[in-house]
């Protein structure tokens, strides 16, 4: 027996007519169909991968991503790190700046704008204040200790301050205290002349200064101030003030040079705000969306009241979705249940004028309800006509709440009907029969019987339509006024007209967020099993 097992040797594997073994065989025919069934489906998922899945995680990228000031200012911000935030930032913080800012290419020109209107969504002001300093920014490298007395004290940016001192360089008296100073006054072009010069040249600024620290060392300031005085009072109190704080512009010019192009430049608060939107990565967007904000020391704190705006409209937006949804479903019931035990004639038949909305556009939809509620509309005329109301007593129902949701309750009942339609339709009216004869009346046993089989259409109806109502739009902007806004009223606004795509994308997210939420708590109370749509 075991030599007739040696002699028949091991199994040979089954193979294809080819020499090709089956289970080869068989793993290529099934990758074959794989592969065929993916092509089959590759559109339907490219398309839901750009209309669906992309815009979504762009709009998370867009609510976190700030790139606007580290792509302007680089080196600024790279400096900013080393500051505490006690003070003004050191003259390193000042000197890069400036440079970045003086930059004219058209790239960093772009960046900058872009910067501004960044910076402005945190505090209104500082976009102007981008621009101008932009604009400043190569005239402060060119001849920084200009921009540095004006930034030391206003003063210095009167009219009238270096007429007089021109005037007064004539002087002996002048021109032995501040010799270098008058001789460069002397050489300034003044008048009408087309050659005239609107400012001194620029080596008087520094030699001023240079020659009044000197002068009050030695006194001799003492000699000129009279003489100025009996001039003009101001100039020799600003004059005894510059001679006082000479050391102290002289070194450091570019930061008295930034406070004299705008005083805020000299506000910790403006370096605050730039370092705290200095980061690539921010939750500020989101922070703003809940009404909430950074403070000077980077607190989250409340926003002054009145900015607080956001809260209050997602809580309309998740109240006024609810009552739409309610409304939709009591009106929405007895018209399933109506369409699901007619005959079949006269069914279609109002099924077609349940479903005509949807063969008319949105718009006139919605700008029919404009013609109707309004305070000369149809309901008002007629209710007049019959005598319900008197002509001063008109019902206020278009631009306001209850515009929007009898609009939106109009336009979104066949949303509700449908999937109530489709589950009705195929309970039996067996089981109202059977109720019925076993001693129930039609009330008890509709109650009892009827209704608990169309709780399937009920939860697919009313996730639908609460769904559609949180996110829409064009319905409360044309008929809600400014009390009928939503939530996604004020995305678009910012999408289209502040251009605060990142605030936008924040409050998408939330609005998102809200309706995974409810979708959760739908499945934990309903169960998603039991939504059916027929």
């Amino acid at each position: 027996m075991a030599h007739a097992v040696e002699e028949a040797g091991p199994a040979r594997p089954l193979t294809m007519a080819d020499g090709t073994p089956l289970k080869v065989a068989l793993a290529r025919a099934t990758r074959r169909s794989k592969i065929r069934a993916f092509l089959l489906v590759a559109p339907l998922l490219l398309f839901i991968l750009v209309t669906f899945i992309f815009p979504i995680v762009d709009m998370l990228m867009r609510s976190v991503d700030n790139p606007e000031v580290n792509e302007a200012i680089p080196q600024t911000v790279a400096e900013l790190e080393n500051w505490d935030g006690e003070g003004l930032p050191q003259d390193a913080v000042f000197a890069a700046f400036i440079q970045e800012m003086g930059d004219r290419s058209e790239g960093q020109r772009r960046n900058i704008g872009r910067m501004g209107a960044r910076l402005n969504y945190e505090d209104g002001g500082f976009r102007s204040l981008i621009n101008k300093s932009q604009r400043a920014a190569a005239k402060i490298q060119d001849d920084p200790m200009q921009f540095a007395l004006v930034g030391f004290d206003e003063r210095w940016e009167d009219k009238a301050t270096w007429p007089t001192l021109d005037a007064l360089a004539e002087t002996p008296e002048f021109a032995e205290v501040l010799p270098e100073t008058a001789a460069l006054l002397r050489k300034w072009e003044t008048g009408n002349s087309p050659f005239a010069e609107k400012t001194p040249k620029p080596e008087t600024y520094p030699t001023l200064l240079t020659e009044l620290e000197s002068a009050q060392a030695d006194g001799s300031l003492d000699r000129l101030l009279p003489l100025v005085q009996a001039e003009s009072g101001k100039l020799a109190a600003l004059l005894e003030k510059t001679a006082t704080g000479a050391g102290e512009i002289r070194e450091n010019p570019l930061r008295f040079a930034l406070v004299g192009v705008d005083p805020d430049w000299g506000k910790p608060r403006t370096w605050t705000i730039i370092k705290q939107v200095s980061s690539p990565i921010t939750f500020s967007y989101y922070l703003n969306a809940v009404d909430r904000t950074y403070d000077i020391e980077g607190n989250i704190v409340m926003q002054p009241e009145w900015k607080q705006i956001y809260v209050q409209l997602f809580m309309k937006t998740i109240y006024v979705s609810i009552g739409v949804t309610v409304a939709c479903l009591i009106l929405a019931y007895p018209i399933s249940y109506l369409l699901a035990t007619l005959p079949p004639s006269k069914g279609n038949l109002l099924l077609i004028l349940v479903l005509l909305p949807f063969w008319t556009s949105l718009l006139v939809r919605t700008t029919s309800w404009i013609v109707l509620l309004q305070t000369q509309g149809v309901i008002n005329d007629t209710l007049v006509f019959l005598g319900i109301l008197s002509d001063d007593n008109r019902i206020e129902m278009i631009y306001n709440m209850t515009g929007t949701i009898i609009a939106m309750t109009h336009i979104l009942l066949p949303f509700m009907v449908l999937p109530m339609y489709s589950v009705m339709k195929t309970i039996s009216p067996s089981y109202m029969r059977a109720a019925r004869s076993l001693g129930a009346n039609p009330l008890i046993a509709f109650v009892r019987v009827y209704m608990p089989q169309t709780v399937p259409g009920i939860g697919a109806g009313s996730i639908l339509v609460f769904i559609l109502a949180i996110g829409y739009y064009i319905t409360p902007a044309l008929v809600g006024g400014q009390d009928g806004q939503l939530i996604s009223n004020f995305i678009a606004y910012h999408m289209q007209k502040s251009l605060n795509w990142g605030l936008a994308a924040a409050l998408g997210t939330i609005l998102l967020a809200g309706v995974l939420v409810m979708y959760w708590l739908y499945d934990r109370l309903v169960g998603i099993d039991n939504m059916k749509l027929g």
